[in-house]
């Protein structure tokens, strides 16, 4: 309920403790637009819960989050959630469970637990914390760690504090982590541990297997997904204070153009506050590619917008989208002045929606042409500066009122006008069928003579819905 729209929008990582063992819960959002947060959650877990509604059973991202478990090969658990609703159907949900993932539940005759649960009520909570601990009972040879060891463990979120700097959560795999000990990766050293904060942002000495752990002190911020490790590194040096103390990094993004590739593009640059964030938008937003018109991610970083932002997007033509983040009024005016478009969101699905909207506004329309009919000029009445009142019969086919019309001398093309009003014995009528005579009122250049053929025909333009 804390979070902008009442979605999980961060990856996070929480203890408790049953039957006097610990279990740390990596929570994953469930909103597809999270396919990397949530790949991530798999690879540093020991052991998965799917959780199903009962009201609306599998859905794509039921299906998606299955195949990262699967993709990961560890055990997992079916957590039958809201049945406290009263349109859930448990057993609706074990049947599409069996016949979309074939996962055959236990009380089928299969090997998968699948606890019913209300997270809402509480209800079946500590069943299924039971069956965690079972499961981990079970798979305990596949689940060792070291605490004696130097620690190493997963980034799971990485941001930047406009007080503290760069900072990472970590969940500790092996080893134990203190403070005072410098962290590396791929032997760049990052910093030295300051201090440690636990899931309740309490202060810890350290942080042993399966703890996670908010890690303050480091120089750069690391990415989402790099395992970080105790020893010695090449030291780098600390990025510049921008925005009066807002530590704001951007990173050019390498997309793949197709050369002299024309489809239009939405270009965008993407500041958020955690750098899963802008990693979970960047997905989503590739995804909206089509062979119509694609989204063009120039660059994506963390912290709040700063000046460089906008003459980055400036020399783009990109428009700047901040998640989570604050635009400092100096340069909300700057962008303003150079005209270029901040949109700042809470809320992940009103920046894809918003980005959607800027898309659909590029898709060429589709001009479909039907041809209608062919008339032969027996006659010109009238000829005016740009329009002209002939007659002549029908060839072949049906003539329209309100047409688009093709003049021909011979084989050669004269002109193109529009068929504006159509008579058959001085009566207006709509349309005019073969073999028969007619008059009509041709709108364009008035270059029509007696012989020539009027091909008629209709254009629809339709635009395809991204």
């Amino acid at each position: 309920a804390g979070e902008a729209g009442g979605i999980t929008q961060h990856i996070g990582a929480y203890q408790i403790v049953r039957k006097g063992q610990t279990i740390t819960f990596i929570d994953t959002p469930g909103h597809e637009a999270f396919t990397a947060m949530r790949s991530r959650g798999a690879k540093v877990a020991d052991i998965a819960i799917l959780v199903v509604a009962a009201d609306d059973g599998v859905k794509p991202q039921t299906v998606e989050a299955f195949r990262i478990i699967e993709a990961a090969k560890i055990p997992y658990i079916v957590a039958i959630n809201k049945i406290d609703k009263p349109t859930a159907d448990i057993n609706r949900t074990k049947q599409e469970l069996s016949t979309k993932l074939n996962i055959t539940p236990e009380d089928w005759g299969g090997k998968i637990i699948c606890s019913p649960i209300s997270a809402k009520e509480g209800t079946g909570i500590e069943d299924l914390l039971d069956m965690v601990l079972l499961l981990a009972e079970t798979e305990a040879k596949n689940l060792k760690a070291n605490p004696e060891a130097e620690a190493a463990g997963t980034v799971i979120e990485s941001n930047v504090d406009k007080a503290a700097g760069p900072l990472a959560t970590i969940l500790v795999q092996n080893g134990t982590l203190r403070v005072g000990d410098q962290l590396c990766f791929n032997d760049v050293a990052y910093g030295k541990v300051k201090s440690l904060k636990s899931h309740k942002g309490e202060d810890v000495a350290d942080a042993g297997p399966s703890a996670p752990v908010k890690v303050l002190g480091l120089k750069v911020s690391p990415e989402v997904g790099d395992v970080l490790y105790v020893g010695e590194g090449e030291k780098v040096k600390a990025r510049k204070m921008k925005a009066g103390g807002q530590v704001s990094e951007i990173v050019p993004v390498q997309t793949d153009d197709g050369g002299e590739d024309a489809t239009p593009k939405v270009n965008v640059i993407i500041k958020s506050d955690f750098l899963g964030s802008a990693e979970a938008i960047e997905e989503s937003l590739l995804k909206l590619n089509n062979e119509k018109v694609k989204v063009k991610i120039i660059a994506k970083g963390l912290g709040y917008l700063t000046e460089g932002d906008i003459k980055r997007a400036e020399d783009s033509s990109a428009k700047i989208l901040g998640f989570n983040v604050k635009v400092p009024p100096a340069v909300d005016i700057l962008a303003r002045e150079k005209q270029v478009t901040v949109k700042t969101f809470s809320v992940i699905y009103d920046l894809i929606k918003y980005v959607k909207e800027e898309m659909q506004l590029l898709v060429r329309p589709e001009i479909k042409r039907t041809d209608l009919g062919r008339i032969k000029v027996l006659a010109v009445f009238r000829t005016e500066s740009n329009s002209q009142i002939v007659g002549g019969k029908v060839l072949d086919g049906e003539v329209m009122n309100n047409t688009l019309v093709e003049i021909y001398r011979g084989d050669g093309f004269i002109a193109s006008g529009q068929l504006v009003r159509l008579q058959s014995g001085k009566q207006d009528v709509e349309a005019i069928s073969r073999d028969e005579e007619c008059g009509l009122q041709y709108q364009g250049k008035p270059l029509i003579e007696t012989g020539d053929i009027l091909k008629v025909y209709r254009e629809e333009r339709t635009v395809d819905q991204i």
